[in-house]
């Protein structure tokens, strides 16, 4: 099945536009099953294809308001270009789209999905909700690109014959949006949220304080987003949630099965905290407020009281409005804090996050204290980091500690593509797109069982980044790489064959009103 996968990928640019064998009434648009981002686990491609008509319906189960919603959902990304009426109904006839939970298939898992196509409807079939939601995003790749318009377009709008079988590889699939050295709207973040989740990304990562801005409403202590959060980089205005707003970013996401991680970096990246009050400082003056982008040069006063009264405080507040599992305390680049006080920081810290019924993550110099049960440690390393950092990386994994991986010369979104992209930072290197997709998470850090790996990340920090434009054009088309290398099996990794599959996706992205990066690496259809 996996050798079919590879030979339609193989094969995908000579097939687009010309109807595969036996297949009746195959458009000139007809994609071939299997030809989508992230590679499905087991393709078995073949039959006659299901054609989307104005007969069709969406049919879902009576008893799951999960599931309709979900019909829904896809219902209104089908009509504005078929035109169609695609009624979303629990009349379980024969035909159409139908969206089936089946409560035995605990071999799919939470996420697994088989979908299934055939000239009278596509079934996907799912163990729990969230895996019908992903077999959606792929049943809307495999339709033309113009499927994502919001006017109406010209069909057919035909789904290839076939099976598909898919589950992920790596249960942690994120990505990280830097909302403190430039402040993005709700609706900013709706519209990344709904671009990650067409590639089955399931984790959004919030950053949400650093040396430039605090974006989060916390009662406690209200100067943080009333005063630190005031400025961004370059002095532009800033901003932050309201904890309705996150509360609606948390909504939002988690309709789209995503969770979301709330980030508080400490005890460096601390200045606009530092600045809201001048008691969580050693000598008991705030900072001005800081619009640059050097780090390393802030840090909470790890001898105080007041100041784990202020981490208690934002944590238990932050808890209350997260639903998910993990809280991130940053941990990186604390230069001006002694690794004395690190260690000490770390240990009264992580118990916090405990007390709140959170799980403890941190970038990956938590593993040079005590990382808690359980905790995950985020690896940012690349290419010129010291083997002694590595190797406490994989020490900590080797007694229990699990491992995100987001090595910065690979998975950093927003490093510059060439020399001469005007966007992003370099100080990793340059990451052009075969770049960040052409590693084996599994077996990137050597010694790190398979085991102790829970996913990938692809962080986007803001220095220079203010648009949705700005973010759509250092993520596409690296993001749905990194998105593939968390969901697929290893045995499907192969830049030549994936490189035909991200080269389909441009279309739909123009569809979709997004920018992206047009790399000379990607065979990009002509026109």
């Amino acid at each position: 099945m996996l050798g079919s996968l590879l030979l339609v990928a193989a094969v995908g640019i000579s097939c687009v536009g010309a109807a595969p064998t036996g297949e009746a009434k195959a458009g000139p648009a007809l994609t071939p099953l299997g030809q989508v981002v992230p590679a499905p686990a087991e393709v078995d491609a073949g039959g006659s294809p299901y054609e989307i008509t104005a007969r069709t319906a969406i049919r879902v189960p009576d008893d799951s308001r999960e599931v309709r919603r979900i019909g829904e959902q896809l219902a209104r990304i089908l009509r504005p270009s078929t035109g169609y009426r695609l009624p979303v109904t629990d009349d379980r006839g024969r035909g159409g789209i139908r969206l089936d939970l089946a409560r035995g298939a605990k071999d799919l898992g939470a996420e697994g999905y088989r979908l299934a196509s055939g000239p009278r409807g596509v079934t996907i079939t799912a163990h729990q909700p969230a895996g019908l939601f992903r077999g959606v995003q792929t049943l809307r790749q495999q339709l033309p690109p113009r499927i994502e318009a919001d006017s109406a377009q010209k069909g057919p709008w035909q789904v290839a014959g076939g099976r598909i079988e898919d589950r992920p590889r790596f249960a942690y699939r994120g990505a990280m949006l830097d909302v403190s050295r430039h402040f993005f709207t709700v609706d900013q973040v709706k519209r990344y949220i709904d671009q990650m989740a067409l590639y089955k990304v399931n984790k959004l990562h919030l950053h949400l304080s650093d040396d430039q801005g605090w974006r989060i409403a916390i009662d406690s202590w209200p100067r943080l987003a009333e005063y630190g959060g005031s400025t961004q980089v370059g002095g532009g205005p800033g901003g932050y949630y309201t904890k309705e707003q996150y509360k609606e970013i948390v909504r939002y996401a988690g309709e789209r099965y995503l969770e979301v991680i709330p980030e508080i970096d400490m005890p460096g990246h601390t200045n606009a905290a530092l600045a809201s009050y001048a008691e969580l400082n050693c000598d008991g003056v705030a900072p001005p407020l800081y619009t640059g982008i050097e780090v390393g040069f802030s840090s909470l006063c790890v001898p105080k009281k007041v100041t784990y009264d202020f981490v208690d405080d934002v944590i238990r507040e932050i808890a209350a409005l997260t639903p998910g599992r993990y809280i991130h305390i940053g941990g990186d680049e604390a230069h001006s804090t002694s690794h004395e006080d690190y260690v000490t920081f770390m240990d009264r810290v992580q118990p916090v996050v405990a007390k709140y019924g959170k799980t403890v993550m941190g970038w990956h110099q938590l593993t040079g204290a005590n990382p808690a049960k359980g905790a995950v440690a985020q690896y940012w390393g690349y290419d010129r980091t010291g083997q002694a950092e590595r190797d406490q990386v994989v020490a900590a994994a080797k007694r229990g500690t699990q491992l995100v991986l987001s090595p910065a010369d690979r998975a950093y979104v927003d490093h510059k593509y060439t020399k001469d992209t005007k966007l992003g930072l370099a100080w990793a290197g340059f990451v052009e797109v075969d770049r960040s997709y052409d590693w084996d998470p599994g077996a990137y850090l050597t010694g790190a069982p398979e085991s102790s790996i829970l996913g990938v990340e692809a962080p986007m920090w803001t220095e220079t980044l203010s648009t949705s434009e700005h973010l759509e054009y250092m993520a596409f088309p690296r993001l749905p790489g990194i998105a593939e290398l968390g969901w697929s099996p290893a045995s499907t990794h192969d830049w030549d064959t994936y490189k035909v599959r991200i080269a389909a996706q441009g279309a739909r992205w123009e569809a979709l009103g997004m920018d992206y990066y047009k790399s000379p690496k990607v065979p990009w259809p002509a026109g």
